[in-house]
């Protein structure tokens, strides 16, 4: 009986301050540090910009690291992109889709052995060529570009 009360209290508070983290209004320490930390990087107009952001040096291109995209995307408000990588202790995978207004689209980190494999949905407005770049445990970086053609511009077009 006393587990089903404090259940029901704990319930009630969760439904009480749901709103609030739905409007931003309250937003968990944790997650406002991290939305601080990477915010140049996300907001920047330039890939090249976004990666210096990220401190990203050269990368090298690998067929380890592995696009999986339509050729061609008949609406680009919804496009499918799979990034996997088979080149051991990934870290973390970079989506950029060049032409974008903010060309960085995710950043996915990764620990221990974790399935190094993202799938993302983008907005491209025009035909434009993307890039993973994996970084991994060693500080290195790898990168792979794939051109997806867009019939139907997606960022308002």
């Amino acid at each position: 009986m006393e587990l089903r009360r404090k259940f029901l209290k704990g319930g009630a508070s969760a439904a009480l301050l749901a709103p609030l983290l739905g409007t931003g209004l309250l937003v968990p320490g944790r997650a406002w540090a991290a939305n601080e930390w990477k915010r140049n990087a996300f907001t920047a107009r330039s890939s090249a910009d976004a990666l210096k952001n990220l401190g990203v040096a050269a990368a090298m291109e690998s067929r380890d690291v592995v696009i999986n995209a339509p050729e061609i995307a008949e609406n680009g408000a919804k496009v499918e992109v799979e990034i996997s990588s088979k080149l051991p202790n990934t870290r973390s995978l970079l989506l950029l889709a060049d032409k974008n207004p903010m060309p960085l689209c995710a950043e996915i980190n990764f620990a221990g052995a974790a399935l190094p494999y993202a799938k993302v949905q983008l907005k491209m407005a025009e035909t434009m060529r993307i890039r993973a770049i994996v970084r991994t445990a060693d500080g290195k970086t790898h990168v792979a570009f794939r051109e997806i053609k867009v019939t139907l511009g997606g960022c308002g077009g």
